[in-house]
């Protein structure tokens, strides 16, 4: 199989494979990968505990904000990239997806080496306004040098990531970060125990583990299935701004994380210092709890985002039915997975939190005082959550980047942090009113999400106007042998109407605009999309993936209804598809350029100033079509059995003429 017929399939089975099948496919890679980005962070705060205490985990939650700048930034332009080249692709818009992608990985490769640098310069004020103690300051200092050092490559293979699975490869997506992972966990014992390494060796496995998904995903770029990029591609252009709106969305969400988390760390830091829990301790457990709700957080943006190319497509080829179906079962699946992830908070926190101390630590009983405290308050209700993103990143996958914008504002800053200002400063509830204000941000958040998801869903039931895809109903009595007429025509030479008596008169049916139901059937591009593409019948889209899903759906659905019945067919290079067929007769009717004038004036509505020009026109890319999928003279006479010119007899008189050479060959 060639390889345009491997993306063939790829973007068929996203309009037709059952949508359980492409959400598993899709999604269950994307979830494990979302939840490797969590295990790196994870895995580091497990041996950092374990080995260095818990100020050594109070370091990596000061640092975490880097992590999470980092992952803003990468969703900016990996989710961006990949949700534009979902929509770009669904609308057959291969020249714009090739030329934004391009744009998208050189803006990558740059931003990424501007962030490393900026981040290691500007480390130590990151640090003290990340909520450092004093005591914390050496430990976050030591470990933050080392992960500003491999910025470029977490954002590098993490924006990659995205697009790689956009590209229709989850897979090695998954596998990419799998790898790094492993190495990650590998390394950390060895660097931390080891070689007694504390903070830096965890560092230091983490970096290496992200070197080498950096060094896979960019090998990726080298193979990718959808588009081939060539080096004039990398210039960057315009496109990039389109592209950073679709990410908006993503990168919001992220960055009122990292808002929230340097809200909490300095909250929780000043207010626990005049309680028995004192700075450290409060700054510790926020940051593994966090840590572990990263778990459920990454299992729900993964489920979304891998759904996203799905939505997106889909979108773009006008399924809007098929959209909605997915939208209800990632909602689902999500809701479901919040309420999992809710009990487990509320009846093992201890337990959760276990892995991330010893026993004989100093602090030992205060921690997870504070930690049952933090997970029977803070996240209460977390499973709420599933909503406020699924709805962010859905929004987004449908190209509404100012709804998705302001659902992913809402929990975090419109909410929870004046909320929490007010409970802690003018109620006086201290920390305990900063933990309480989680719950309530949450349920007043779900509710304004139940309306912006709602809205969208309706939206995608109200279907766009197209050309009315009705078929007049057909008396088909004949009976005889097999034949089929198939007819090209030029435009405006009355050709659609001689097949539609033509096929009266024999008794047979008609497929014109009829094939259009059959082939978006067929493609698993929408009805009303088809007509759509049908209708512009332009050079530009013979350019792209969707005329050519197009034009293999009209064979397979032309060569079907060949075997099947007696028939006329009008237009689609009929002709060509059964050129090997014995009981095909192959016509082509033509007119003087006056007649076709007069017809397209008269019968189609156009201008009269602008009627030879639009049959000029028309005619040009018929044969421009023709030739494109044939490499055959549209016109040429060794083409057909009968070249006709229309105008002799009249249209009435040649469907008659037609008619009676069929009766006298078929018998």
């Amino acid at each position: 199989m060639l390889e345009s017929d491997v993306i063939l399939v790829k973007q068929l089975n996203l309009g037709k494979e059952p949508i359980n099948k492409l959400l598993i496919t899709f999604a269950v890679p994307c979830v494990i990968s979302m939840l490797i980005n969590s295990v790196y962070n994870i895995v580091d705060q497990i041996f950092i505990g374990k080995g260095v205490g818990t100020v050594g985990n109070a370091a990596t939650n000061v640092i975490f904000p880097l992590v999470l700048i980092f992952g803003a930034i990468a969703s900016l332009l990996g989710n961006g990239t990949s949700a534009n080249l979902s929509l770009r692709l669904g609308e057959g818009k291969n020249a714009e997806a090739k030329k934004a992608l391009g744009s998208s990985i050189t803006v990558i490769f740059v931003v990424s080496l501007l962030v490393g640098i900026l981040s290691y310069i500007f480390l130590p004020q990151l640090v003290t306004l990340f909520g450092s103690t004093e005591s914390v300051y050496p430990y976050a200092l030591s470990y933050g040098k080392i992960i500003a050092l491999g910025a470029p490559f977490v954002i590098i293979y993490s924006a990659l990531s995205s697009i790689i699975r956009a590209d229709g490869s989850p897979k090695y997506s998954m596998i990419m970060l799998v790898i790094g992972a492993i190495i990650n966990i590998i390394l950390d014992p060895i660097f931390i125990f080891t070689l007694d390494m504390g903070v830096r060796g965890g560092a230091i496995a983490t970096v290496i583990g992200q070197v080498v998904s950096c060094v896979m995903a960019v090998l990726y770029l080298f193979h990718m299935k959808s588009i081939k990029l060539k080096r004039k591609d990398l210039i960057p252009n315009s496109s990039i701004f389109r592209v950073m709106g679709l990410g908006l969305s993503s990168f919001i969400t992220q960055m009122t994380v990292l808002v929230l988390f340097v809200f909490m760390n300095n909250m929780l830091t000043g207010l626990g210092a005049s309680t028995k829990f004192g700075a450290d301790i409060p700054l510790s457990v926020y940051g593994i709890i966090s840590k572990v709700n990263s778990l459920y957080i990454s299992t729900i943006l993964g489920i979304a985002i891998g759904a996203q190319p799905i939505i997106g497509f889909n979108y773009g080829a006008g399924n809007r039915k098929r959209v909605q179906e997915i939208l209800r079962k990632v909602l689902f699946v999500n809701v479901c997975v919040g309420i999992f992830f809710n009990v487990l908070f509320i009846l093992f926190p201890q337990e959760l939190v276990s892995f991330f101390i010893t026993k004989s630590d100093a602090n030992y009983e205060l921690f997870m005082d504070f930690s049952v405290l933090t997970c029977r308050s803070f996240m209460m209700i977390m499973g709420l959550n599933a909503l406020e993103i699924t709805t962010s990143i859905v929004v987004q996958s449908l190209g509404n980047v100012f709804k998705a914008t302001m659902v992913s504002f809402a929990r975090q800053i419109i909410l929870f942090i004046p909320i929490a200002c007010l409970f802690a400063f003018v109620f006086h509830f201290g920390i305990y009113g900063v933990l309480y204000a989680g719950p309530v941000a949450d349920i007043l958040c779900f509710f304004f999400c139940i309306y912006i998801f709602c809205s969208e869903y309706r939206k995608l039931s109200v279907v766009p106007k197209t050309m009315d895809l009705r078929q007049t109903k057909q008396e088909h009595s004949y009976s005889g042998p097999h034949f089929v007429v198939t007819i090209s025509r030029e435009y405006g030479s009355g050709g659609r109407y001689v097949g539609q008596l033509l096929a009266n008169e024999l008794g047979v049916p008609f497929y014109d605009k009829e094939l259009i139901s059959l082939s978006a059937k067929e493609s698993g591009l929408s009805s009303s999309y088809v007509a759509e593409i049908d209708e512009k019948n332009t050079q530009a889209k013979f350019e792209s993936n969707n005329d050519d899903r197009l034009f293999m759906a009209e064979t397979k659905v032309i060569q079907k209804l060949a075997k099947k019945e007696s028939c006329v067919i009008v237009g689609r290079c009929a002709d060509y598809i059964l050129k090997d067929e014995k009981d095909v007769v192959k016509v082509f009717l033509y007119s003087d350029d006056s007649s076709k004038v007069n017809r397209v004036i008269k019968y189609y509505g156009v201008l009269p100033e602008n009627a030879f020009k639009k049959v000029k026109k028309m005619n040009r890319e018929r044969a421009k079509h023709y030739k494109f999928y044939t490499n055959r003279n549209w016109d040429h006479r060794s083409n057909y059995d009968l070249m006709i010119h229309v105008d002799i007899l009249g249209v009435e008189e040649t469907a008659q003429q037609l008619s009676q050479y069929i009766k006298n060959r078929f018998q």
